[in-house]
């Protein structure tokens, strides 16, 4: 019995495709990653704005900070922490609402990927195609080919 099933391995067809090249270099996946940057550039860059103001001040304070009196200093150094909590707490949801957004945009392009690789496999009769490996012989890979078909 055993080496009847070593023969039925070596009949299968087996393919390899690199989920890691198609989120690089596919046509969906690069749209989609456009699309992000578009959608977040106004964000990011009011974010860089407010660093840099909160970098001014923060400047300006540690020049000032010997002809302030008290009051004064106790007030700007307010005004500087106040204004970092509201950045370090924008940064933290525009960090959040990029990686849900790039993950729906991704989950979209693996689904897609998901359904060439399928008719791939269907039309060339493989019996097994991994997406994730360790090692997979050029011989097996197929993102080429799925790459192809995902850039018409």
């Amino acid at each position: 019995m055993l080496p009847l099933t070593g023969v039925q391995a070596q009949d299968s067809k087996i393919g390899f495709v690199s989920t890691e090249r198609i989120f690089r270099e596919a046509v969906p996946a690069k749209t989609a990653q456009a699309k992000i940057e578009q959608e977040f550039s106004k964000r990011d860059r009011e974010l860089q704005d407010m660093a840099a103001r909160l970098k001014a001040l923060s400047e300006r304070l540690d020049k000032d900070a010997s002809v302030l009196s008290d009051s004064d200093r106790i007030r700007r150094q307010r005004e500087l922490t106040d204004l970092d909590k509201e950045f370090q707490r924008k940064q933290r949801e525009f960090r959040e609402d990029l990686n849900q957004r790039r993950n729906e945009e991704l989950a979209i392009v693996l689904e897609r990927t998901n359904k060439v690789i399928k008719q791939i496999a269907d039309a060339e009769r493989y019996d097994i195609v991994f997406q994730e490996a360790v090692y997979a012989s050029p011989r097996i890979d197929i993102t080429d080919k799925v790459l192809k078909a995902l850039n018409k």
